[in-house]
C-alpha cells in the first residue's frame, strides 16, 4: 500500500488538529454523547416486541431535538450555538445492515418488532458542530434468564469483541489498516465477516466524513484504491463496526426506499430546477452539514422530487439502506473517540443494553495477540510514583 500512502494530499488534509482546541471542544462532545446515551436508552427501553419501528425512529429524533434543546441556550462570546440532530434515528433488523428509518408513506411503515429481532439502533447528536454518534444492538425479548444463543448470540459477540479491538488499534501512530484487519481476525474468532466496504471516518467540527478513513472488508479493488491514513493526536474518530453472519460479508440494496441524506459541503453545483434549489436551500438550513431524515422537509412529496437532482450531481448523497442475504443476521456498535494527549478516549458511552451474561456462544476468542490487547484498559493508567514512595515509606 506504500502507492496510496504516499499520494499527494492537500494542505489543508495535512493540517495537523490543535490539541488544546480539541479539550476545549471536548466538553460540547461530550454534552452530546451524554444526550445520545439518555436517548438511545429510551429507545431500546421501547423496542419490545409489537413497536413500530417508524414510530421509534420518529420518537428517537423527537428526544434528540428535545436534548439538544435544553443546553447552550445563551450565546457563547456573542456566538449562537448551533445544535441538533447528528445523526438521524434509524433502526435496521435481523440482515438489514443500517440507515433504516422509514416514512408514513412507505410500504414498509408498518413494520414492526417480533420477539428474538436482532435490531440495530443508530443516532447522534451535536453541539456546536460537534458530532457524537453511538449505534449498539439488542435482541428484543433476551434476559439472563433467556440469553441469546446460536447464531445471533455469534455475531453480537463478534462485533462487540471487533468494537473494543477497533478501540485500541485507533491510536496514534497506527496505520487504519491495523483496524481494518484486526476487526476482521476478531470477527473470523465467530466464523463471522465484516460487512463489506463499510467506512469509519475522522471527525471535525460540522464534519463527521473527513479524509481520514477506515474501511471494513475490502474487495479487492477497494484495498488497492484506499488510502493508507495514520492516527493523530488531537483526532476525533467515529468507528462504525458491522458484523455479518454470512459467509462474505455483501451486502445489496434491496426494495426499502432511502429516507437518510446528507449534503456534501466539498462539491458545488448550480442547480437548475427551482424546485430542487427550494429543497436545497431548506436542507442547508434545518440540517446543515449533518444526514437528515426526509421527515424534516416540509413536503415529502417535492423533497424526493428535489432530492433526485441534488443526488445526481452529488450535492447530496444518500444513506441506503442495504441487506446480506436472508438467514443471515447483521449486529453494530458505533463509537465516537478522541485521541487526547493522555491516549484515546471514548466520548460516547459504553453499550446500555450489552452484557456478556446475555450472550452464550459456543465459541470464543482464542488469538492470543487479540486476547491481550482487549483485556489492556482503554488509556495507559498513570503512575502515581510519589504515592507508592510513601506507601513503601510507611511500610517500612
Amino acid at each position: 500500500m506504500a502507492e496510496v500512502e504516499n499520494t499527494p494530499t492537500s494542505a489543508a488534509a495535512d493540517k495537523k488538529p490543535s490539541v488544546s482546541t480539541l479539550e476545549t471542544d471536548l466538553t460540547k462532545y461530550k454534552v452530546a454523547a451524554d444526550i445520545v446515551r439518555d436517548v438511545i436508552k429510551k429507545i431500546i427501553e421501547s423496542t419490545v416486541e409489537g413497536a413500530k419501528l417508524i414510530d421509534l425512529c420518529v420518537e428517537g429524533d423527537k428526544l434528540l431535538e428535545q436534548g439538544t434543546g435544553a443546553v447552550y441556550n445563551k450565546p457563547v462570546k456573542g456566538v449562537k450555538v448551533t445544535k441538533g440532530i447528528a445523526f438521524p434515528t434509524s433502526i435496521s433488523v435481523n440482515n438489514a445492515v443500517a440507515h433504516f428509518s422509514p416514512l408514513a408513506s412507505d410500504p414498509q411503515s408498518s413494520q414492526t418488532i417480533s420477539k428474538g429481532d436482532v435490531v440495530k439502533i443508530q443516532l447522534g447528536a451535536h453541539i456546536d458542530g460537534f458530532a457524537a454518534i453511538t449505534a449498539e444492538t439488542i435482541v428484543v425479548g433476551a434476559s439472563v434468564d433467556n440469553p441469546v444463543t446460536g447464531r445471533q448470540a455469534d455475531v453480537i459477540k463478534a462485533a462487540w469483541t471487533a468494537a473494543e479491538v477497533a478501540m485500541r488499534l485507533v491510536k496514534v501512530g497506527n496505520k487504519n489498516w491495523a483496524v481494518t484487519e484486526g476487526v476482521a481476525k476478531a470477527a473470523s474468532a465467530w466464523d463471522c465477516k465484516p460487512v463489506e466496504g463499510m467506512l469509519s471516518c475522522q471527525q471535525t467540527q460540522n464534519v463527521i466524513d473527513g479524509k481520514k478513513r477506515v474501511i471494513l472488508n475490502p474487495s479487492e479493488a477497494q484495498r488497492k484504491e484506499f488510502e493508507t491514513a495514520t492516527f493523530a493526536e488531537g483526532e476525533v474518530y467515529g468507528i462504525d463496526i458491522l458484523i455479518s453472519s454470512g459467509e462474505d460479508g455483501k451486502a445489496r440494496v434491496e426494495e426499502s426506499r432511502t429516507t437518510i441524506y446528507q449534503r456534501d459541503s466539498a462539491v458545488t453545483y448550480q442547480l437548475k430546477m427551482k424546485n430542487s434549489r427550494m429543497v436545497f436551500t431548506e436542507v442547508q438550513k434545518k440540517a446543515g452539514s449533518f444526514p437528515f431524515n426526509i421527515r424534516i422537509l416540509e413536503d415529502e412529496k417535492r423533497a424526493r422530487m428535489g432530492l433526485q437532482e441534488a443526488v445526481q450531481h452529488s450535492l447530496v448523497k444518500p444513506y441506503e439502506v442495504i441487506y446480506t442475504p436472508n438467514n443471515t443476521f447483521v449486529a453494530g456498535f458505533h463509537f465516537t473517540i478522541a485521541l487526547l494527549p493522555g491516549g484515546p478516549a471514548l466520548i460516547t458511552h459504553p453499550p446500555h443494553w450489552y452484557k456478556p451474561e446475555l450472550v452464550k456462544t459456543e465459541k470464543e476468542l482464542e488469538d492470543e495477540e487479540l486476547k491481550g490487547l482487549v483485556a489492556r484498559n482503554l488509556r495507559p493508567s498513570k503512575k502515581k510514583g510519589k504515592k507508592a514512595g510513601e506507601t513503601e515509606a510507611k511500610a517500612e
